[in-house]
């Protein structure tokens, strides 16, 4: 039986970044295009005009409080038996993968991840709910992370569903 407990491990530091570099962008994209519409299009500045307000601000907060809220929570732990994982932001997700049970493990680093030497970990498992994504870990810990699992699982008995 795997032990319940919270996951030891944080996030790299540079995830902060990361997340409010990814959050700027999106921001960008979205303002503009809703600005390009209510610049060109007069007759939807009477809706888009709102939306674009409530949206500014709401970003606002995102890039602000996203980021660092995030990093402060969410953990995660590999361990000879399972994988732990904890995330969230305003609600917040634990989970739990017994090794037996993981089917496959990857890595996935995107350009801004490679940038700032990130990486994200996914453990899949057969069930829908049960992989767990690893988000904002050194590029080094996630190579050391996933050849260790490789490891554990090849050596694990179990049927991996």
């Amino acid at each position: 039986m795997v032990p319940l407990r919270p996951p030891r491990r944080r996030l790299d530091r540079r995830f902060v970044l990361w997340r409010t570099i990814d959050a700027v962008i999106w921001c960008a994209v979205v303002l503009g295009v809703l600005g390009a519409v209510w610049f060109f299009a007069e007759v939807t500045r009477p809706w888009v005009g709102p939306v674009l307000i409530v949206l500014a601000v709401l970003y606002a907060i995102n890039i602000t409080i996203m980021p660092s809220w995030r990093y402060r929570v969410h953990r995660w732990e590999t361990t000879d038996d399972a994988v732990y994982a904890l995330t969230g932001w305003l609600t917040y997700k634990w989970q739990v993968v017994p090794v037996s049970r993981i089917q496959s493990i990857d890595t996935r680093i995107g350009p801004l991840q490679r940038m700032l030497g990130l990486a994200t970990i996914t453990v899949i498992t057969a069930s829908a709910e049960g992989n767990v994504e690893i988000e904002g870990v050194s590029v080094a810990d996630a190579e050391t992370t996933v050849d260790r699992l490789r490891e554990v699982t090849a050596a694990t008995v179990g049927d991996a569903t």
